[in-house]
């Protein structure tokens, strides 16, 4: 070979890997909207990348996750999801409480929801079977099981008649599902209060005016409370007030009882949404889910510092005794 056909040769040969690495497609990313505080969400955010992982996505390798906390403070979602569009996410992974605020801030990208209360009632997808927007996940009929959790404490607390509804007024899936505990409490003779809170700062005054008739407090998820969900526990054990929640995550550290899915499975599954989506789905095709499987949970620790009798047939029922 001459020496100068053997010189283009090989300076080709050396730009092919660099011509090779020019047209990879850039890595996806996923705008990880928290709609608390980083660490209320560690055990969430750790399944669904483990999700993630299962599907054959190793984050940092083949998929970047963006991180952001509004920390219960939902004036920040549509600030987060402008962020998020700005750096041209592939698809956003977040909760019910911040989807309209994303749709509105980020039109043009898709949303999976692992966790949402109301998703048809709140206007985020048209129908559980046809979203048709940018938007789907799960649904986690949390006001169609009101009626069972009030069932649940009136079984726990036979002499129960008076009940105090811990929600953000402001979070129109918690309005739903406090109508929801009124109604089905009005059946079984229980009156029901519900102070106003929209802030974090309302949350104390609400212990602070408690109607001192008041038996037990149900809880009613949301960005603002599950933010607040540690405090609410510490000035319901104080007060000797047992608590009702939706999720296996608040309950402990003075929460009682929780009846809902597993929030935290909800959260690894949601993996397989963005998984399709990045592999070219659109939202609008894939139907909402809803979870077949509900837990009934109950941390007798607290039940102990209550002084509460809990029944043995109680107990066999419940899928989870913490001790």
């Amino acid at each position: 070979m001459r020496r100068r056909d053997f010189i283009p040769l090989v300076g080709g040969a050396a730009a092919w890997p660099l011509a090779a690495r020019a047209q990879q497609p850039a890595m996806p990313v996923i705008g990880f909207l928290g709609a608390s505080t980083r660490s209320s969400w560690a055990a969430w955010t750790a399944a669904f990348v483990q999700g993630l992982h299962e599907l054959g996505w190793i984050e940092g390798h083949t998929v970047k996750i963006e991180y952001r906390w509004a920390e219960g403070q939902t004036e920040k979602y549509a600030e987060i999801a402008t962020e998020f569009a700005r750096l041209k996410v592939n698809v956003i992974l977040t909760v019910g409480t911040a989807v309209l605020a994303a749709q509105q801030a980020a039109p043009n990208i898709p949303i999976v929801f692992a966790v949402s209360i109301e998703p048809v009632a709140s206007g985020m997808v048209a129908s559980l079977a046809h979203p048709g927007g940018n938007a789907t996940g799960f649904s986690v009929q949390s006001v169609d099981l009101a009626g069972k959790r009030v069932e649940i404490l009136r079984e726990l607390l036979p002499d129960l008649r008076q009940l105090t509804v811990i929600a953000d007024a402001g979070y129109s899936g918690s309005v739903l599902e406090t109508e929801e505990v009124q109604s089905s409490a009005r059946k079984l003779g229980i009156a029901v209060d519900v102070p106003a809170i929209r802030r974090a700062q309302d949350i104390g005054h609400a212990f602070e005016v408690l109607k001192s008739e008041t038996q037990a407090l149900y809880v009613c998820a949301g960005a603002l409370i599950n933010a607040n969900h540690g405090r609410i526990n510490t000035l319901a054990l104080g007060a000797r007030l047992p608590t009702m929640h939706a999720m296996r995550d608040f309950v402990g550290a003075g929460g009682l009882l929780s009846y809902g899915p597993n929030q935290t499975d909800l959260f690894r599954r949601s993996a397989k949404y963005v998984d399709n989506i990045l592999k070219g789905a659109k939202p609008a095709d894939l139907p909402v889910e809803q979870p077949t499987k509900f837990e009934l949970v109950i941390d007798m620790t607290t039940a102990k510092a209550l002084r509460l009798k809990v029944s043995e047939s109680f107990l066999l029922r419940a899928d989870e005794v913490i001790e």
